[in-house]
């Protein structure tokens, strides 16, 4: 008996092998034995539909295999070898800086650094928990805080990413025993900056910082990189290529922990090279010493400046700026807070008074006034003028600083006692006797290098400033008086100076009238040096005879005039004090510019002390110190 079959119609029936068939005329077959029978349903718009799923599967899944394969293989294989190789920056260590008896001014100290690899980080947040508990407790730091850093940095990302780069040595010690178990923490030694501290030497050294977009923008293709060691102030900018050396690699192979196994390939680094400079590192100790002494000594406002040259070639000897910074902080990362306290600071000790401090000279400008109206032949050794006191134009009276004058006077004794009324002659003239005039003052300020900068090795010189009439009447909207001209022959009104510009006349005046462009470069180590021929900026622009005169007027300053003190020492010198007024009531600037020995010249200074009083009182003490030391011990 048949069983009713609801997936079957009933039809004729063909027996093949024992088996019976029947064909459903449509859309139907089924299969059976004599017994049992099993139909299957199947249409052909269902087998169109399989058909076409099947087909665009396999569309799908070979279009994937090309692109993954052809288009994006490249990547996906660099991809996949970044896991394997990696490439790592060997940092070349930076040059260092000597004075010019060789002593280090300056140290490359091993420096850690922590770093993690996001990419090489465990994959769930429990083991990044565990690992940011371990790693704080390495460092002793906060382990939530580096768990929030795992946390916010790419995951994908291998670029190192700072954890702490301050801790002891035994820390780093600590570190490094269990680095290898701590997946994606990378322990980095790089050299880091260490300076001798104090003594003025942070404005001439400067330090380094990280680069910024700017600096690497204009040095990418000089080899620097995103992270690196940058000069960002004084010698360290101005020198920086020199210094810098040239950054090497290393291709490792890591495991699945980016630990390193092996080395594929080495570029080594090439050291920056060593500059020997012309300072002398006792001698710039002694002066800042004893500016220091002269500052606490005084009223001043509490900064002072001081610039020692060699007159025989350029050479700056000392170069100090009181108050001064601690370059440490900066180049291990200055914090916020101690940042903000130099910026507060009244006294600005960040700022290098010695080439970009600019003040009015106040006498020490009177031996160029001097040597101009003996060039320009207005008067001679022996010309005379009567002092009595100063001198009356119209309603304005010009006074000297000695209350009825000096009496008769020549060159020689107006420079040595520091004579007003003289220079009012020389400069503006007076009753039928015609002076040099503003022009011609200022034509002999730019013979001496006033009025633009000496080009010295250093960043932020400024070019300090010498008035004239088409600038007052352009700045000011006033005409020229001839009281003007009166303040400029002494050195007031609104002359500035810098105290590298006044070393640099000094010198020339010392040397017989010769300037040297003044530099700190000596030497660079194994790589050469320029003669004092290379820094000639000109000579013979005054008369040998006419210098000499102006030579003897210090020299008499210090036998008969406002530095008799400086006669105790025990080489014999000659120079100029300046007591130089300032706007408002405050006291005066007190300066002086010489040089040693007389006959002989091996070195010139410019000191002033801001706001210091009289210049033979405060400025002219630090020179005898300094001068008696400095020959004493050379």
């Amino acid at each position: 008996m048949k069983k009713n079959n609801p997936f079957c119609i009933p039809e004729t029936v063909a027996t093949i092998d024992g088996f019976d068939r029947r064909r459903q005329e449509g859309d139907s077959f089924w299969l059976g034995d004599s017994g049992e029978r099993v139909a299957l349903s199947f249409t052909a718009s269902k087998l169109k539909t399989v058909f076409f799923v099947i087909f665009f599967f396999l569309v799908f899944v070979l279009g994937r295999l090309f692109w993954l394969q052809i288009i994006k293989g490249a990547d996906y294989a660099a991809v996949a070898e970044g896991n394997r190789l990696r490439v790592n920056v060997l940092t070349a260590s930076r040059g260092i800086i000597y004075d010019r008896f060789n002593v280090p001014l300056v140290a490359n100290i091993s420096h850690f650094s922590l770093f993690f690899i996001p990419a090489d980080l465990p994959a769930s947040l429990i083991e990044k928990e565990k690992l940011a508990a371990i790693t704080a407790k390495l460092i002793a730091r906060d382990g939530s805080k580096i768990l929030e850093l795992f946390l916010s940095a790419p995951p994908q990302s291998y670029s190192p990413v700072l954890i702490a780069d301050e801790f002891t040595h035994a820390q780093s010690i600590a570190v490094s025993a269990y680095e290898d178990s701590l997946s994606g923490i990378k322990l980095s030694v790089s050299p880091r900056r260490e300076y001798i501290s104090g003594y003025g030497l942070s404005h001439v050294l400067g330090y380094l910082g990280e680069i910024n977009a700017k600096e690497l923008s204009d040095y990418k293709d000089k080899g620097y990189q995103a992270g690196d060691l940058f000069g960002k102030s004084g010698l360290e900018v101005y020198y920086e290529e020199m210094l810098h050396g040239q950054n090497g690699e290393e291709e490792v192979e890591v495991d699945t922990n980016g630990k390193p196994k092996k080395t594929i390939a080495s570029l080594f680094p090439v050291i920056g090279k060593d500059i020997i400079l012309t300072l002398d590192l006792d001698l710039q100790k002694k002066l800042a010493e004893s500016l220091s002494r002269a500052i606490i000594g005084s009223h001043s406002s509490g900064a002072a400046a001081a610039v020692a040259i060699n007159p025989e070639n350029g050479e700056i000897l000392a170069l100090v700026s009181l108050p001064d910074f601690d370059n440490n902080f900066f180049s291990a990362g200055i914090k916020t807070e101690v940042y903000e306290k130099y910026l507060a600071d009244s006294r600005k000790p960040l700022f290098n008074r010695a080439i970009a401090g600019a003040y009015p000279p106040g006498s020490i400008f009177k031996p160029i006034v001097a040597a101009a109206a003996l060039e320009e032949g207005i008067i001679t050794e022996s010309k005379t003028f009567l002092s009595t006191g100063g001198l009356q134009i119209d309603k304005w009276f010009f006074p000297d600083w000695k209350t009825g004058g000096h009496g008769r006077i020549n060159i020689i004794s107006a420079l040595a006692n520091s004579v007003n009324t003289f220079f009012y002659y020389l400069g503006g003239g007076y009753a039928d006797f015609e002076g040099l005039g503003a022009p011609k003052i200022k034509e002999y300020a730019y013979e001496f290098n006033l009025g633009q900068p000496t080009g010295i090795d250093l960043p932020g010189e400024v070019a300090g400033f010498v008035p004239d009439e088409n600038w007052k009447l352009s700045a000011q909207k006033e005409p020229w008086y001839i009281g003007d001209t009166y303040h400029l022959a002494i050195g007031q009104g609104d002359i500035l100076v810098t105290p590298l510009q006044v070393a640099l006349y000094t010198s020339a005046i010392a040397n017989g009238g010769t300037l040297y462009q003044p530099h700190l470069l000596k030497e660079i180590k194994n790589g050469g040096y320029k003669t004092a021929s290379d820094y000639l900026l000109k000579t013979n622009f005054i008369s040998q005879n006419n210098i000499n005169i102006i030579r003897k007027g210090l020299r008499e300053t210090v036998l008969s005039g406002s530095a008799r003190s400086l006669q105790s020492l025990n080489v014999a010198v000659a120079g100029k004090t300046g007591t130089a007024q300032v706007a408002g009531d405050k006291p005066t600037h007190s300066w002086f510019a010489g040089f040693a020995p007389y006959n002989k010249p091996k070195i010139a200074i410019a000191i002033i002390v801001e706001n210091g009083g009289e210049g033979s009182l405060v400025a002219v003490p630090v020179f005898k110190d300094v001068v008696s030391w400095y020959f004493n011990e050379n």
